[in-house]
């Protein structure tokens, strides 16, 4: 089994516009990898992705956490 087979990944979807919101919560949503609204993209949910998360749960949602 690979070391990567273990790890928890989670799914989420950027979903609402970050337009009008501070700059550190645009970078924040670029950090992540969204490129384009309604993307979903797949991480490790390693304390740093949760934590980027937390700081805009109003702009993104959890789809799915294995």
């Amino acid at each position: 089994m690979s070391a990567t087979a273990n790890k928890k990944r989670i799914k989420v979807q950027y979903y609402r516009s970050c337009l009008g919101y501070s700059k550190k919560q645009r970078e924040t949503v670029r950090g992540l990898g969204f490129r384009k609204l309604n993307q979903t993209i797949e991480k490790e949910a390693t304390p740093e992705v949760t934590g980027m998360i937390n700081k805009i749960p109003h702009l993104v949602r959890i789809v799915q956490e294995d």
